[in-house]
């Protein structure tokens, strides 16, 4: 999951440049199933009805290591760690459940929330029901970009590889139909090193101050054009 059918390519734009996931390579949908897939294995067992606690950190974290590592976007392979390589696995692996889950079914291990409530290690969440190949898609909140929370930092799995960015509220497309959503298991602790700094989305901007109940984790995110226009991602860096 996380591909989105992908318009016409502007030959102006060389493919893989940091362009918003709408408007990236296109792709189909991963299915639930266990760890390294159908041949693969589950996680731990657990008492049924049983969900895995983490705090908001290490989901962060845990977010931020596939962001490092560049992990290709695939809805067929499968990472070191056994996760599926599309945006619901990497939300399985960020949440450290004991599968891989799709868009269809990460809402039955969270509970919706408001826009006002977002904190990160939460997810933005559409699922296509009609159409699940078309245009589903789940983002990691990192935390509110701004002050007017007109923008956060999205982790996501999209094509070419795994991606730290500052978003418009709540998508690039779709945005009306994106939905909070909170982990059951989420807990407020601290375990694992402290949460990111926050730093401005520009660095051409003066400094803005977080939100105190969500601080914006926003290190190597692409930068937002100053003078309020729309965000302009930046290319990344590393190879193609």
């Amino acid at each position: 999951l996380g591909a989105h059918p992908a318009p016409a390519q502007d030959a102006r734009v060389p493919a893989g440049q940091g362009v918003p996931a709408d408007q990236g390579s296109g792709g189909g949908q991963g299915v639930p199933g266990p760890l390294f897939g159908s041949d693969g294995r589950t996680g731990p067992a657990l008492p049924p009805g049983t969900i895995p606690a983490i705090t908001r950190t290490d989901i962060v974290k845990r977010a931020a290591a596939w962001v490092s590592q560049k992990v290709p976007y695939s809805v067929s392979s499968y990472w070191s760690d056994g996760y599926r390589q599309d945006c619901s696995g990497y939300v399985s692996m960020a949440w450290k459940l004991p599968g891989n889950e799709w868009t269809g079914s990460l809402a039955q291990y969270a509970d919706k929330i408001t826009k006002a409530e977002l904190q990160p290690g939460d997810i933005l969440l559409f699922h296509n029901a009609s159409d699940p190949y078309n245009g589903s898609h789940v983002v990691i909140f990192g935390g509110w970009a701004n002050t007017a929370r007109t923008q956060y930092v999205a982790y996501e799995q999209t094509p070419p590889h795994t991606r730290k960015m500052t978003t418009p509220y709540a998508y690039w497309n779709n945005s009306a139909r994106y939905v909070p959503y909170r982990y059951k298991g989420v807990t407020d602790g601290a375990a694992g090193a402290a949460p990111e700094a926050a730093v401005p989305a520009s660095p051409t901007s003066p400094p803005v101050p977080s939100v105190a109940d969500s601080p914006p984790v926003t290190e190597d995110a692409d930068a937002v054009e100053p003078g309020g226009g729309s965000p302009a991602p930046a290319v990344p860096d590393g190879p193609r």
